[in-house]
C-alpha cells in the first residue's frame, strides 16, 4: 500500500509538472493573426481607479496589437471588482486616452470571470457579424482562456500575451492548473 501512495503522488507531481510547463509554454507562445476582434480580460483595479500594473500591460498589448492592424475592434471585458470600479469602463478609459477611437471599442461589464467574458464576446461577435478572435491576457491565463473560447463555440482562438511577470504568477499557476480541469469538465 505504501507503494502504491508513493507512486500515485509521484504521478500527480508528474503530471502538473508537465501541464504547468503546456500552460507556461501556450501561454508565451502568441498565436498572432489578423482577426476581426481582440478581447482584453479584466483584472484587478487600484483604488483610485487606475488598472493595476497588470490590468495596464495587458492593455498596453492591446493598443499595440491595434496599431498594428491585428484587429479593428476591442471588447473590454470585466467586471464590477471588489474595489467598487467597472474594470471594462477603466479599461475602455484607458484605451481611448492611448488614441484608440471610442467607436472601436466595445464594453462588457459583465464580464465577471473568464467564462462570461467568452459567452458575452460570442454573443457581440454574431450581433456584429464578425468571427474571430484574439484573446489578450497574462501568459498563465491563456490556456484557460481558450478552452473557455472554444466551448462557447469560438472555432479558432488566436493569442497574446502581456508582458509582465511578477513573484505572484507561482500563485497564479497553480490556480491555473486546477480551474482548467473545472472549466475541462464543466
Amino acid at each position: 500500500m505504501r507503494k502504491f501512495i508513493q507512486y500515485t503522488t509521484l504521478a500527480i507531481l508528474l503530471w502538473f509538472g508537465f501541464h504547468i510547463v503546456i500552460i507556461v509554454f501556450d501561454g508565451l507562445n502568441d498565436d498572432l493573426e489578423f482577426v476581426d476582434v481582440g478581447v482584453v480580460l479584466g483584472n484587478k483595479v487600484e483604488l483610485d481607479g487606475q488598472p493595476s500594473k497588470r490590468l495596464q500591460r495587458r492593455l498596453d498589448r492591446a493598443i499595440e496589437l491595434y496599431e498594428n492592424k491585428y484587429f479593428k475592434y476591442v471588447i473590454v471585458s470585466g467586471g464590477i471588482g471588489k474595489e467598487g470600479f467597472d474594470e471594462a469602463r477603466v479599461m475602455k478609459d484607458y484605451l481611448i486616452q492611448a488614441g484608440i477611437p471610442e467607436d472601436r471599442i466595445i464594453l462588457d461589464s459583465k464580464g465577471s470571470n473568464t467564462f462570461m467574458t467568452a459567452k458575452n464576446s460570442k454573443e457581440i461577435v454574431e450581433e456584429m457579424n464578425l468571427n474571430s478572435v484574439m484573446i489578450i491576457s497574462q501568459y498563465y491565463h491563456i490556456s484557460r482562456t481558450k478552452l473557455a473560447f472554444n466551448k462557447v463555440g469560438f472555432d479558432k482562438v488566436y493569442s497574446a500575451h502581456a508582458r509582465i511577470f511578477e513573484i505572484r504568477d507561482i500563485y497564479s499557476l497553480v490556480r491555473e492548473f486546477i480551474a482548467y480541469y473545472k472549466y475541462l469538465v464543466s
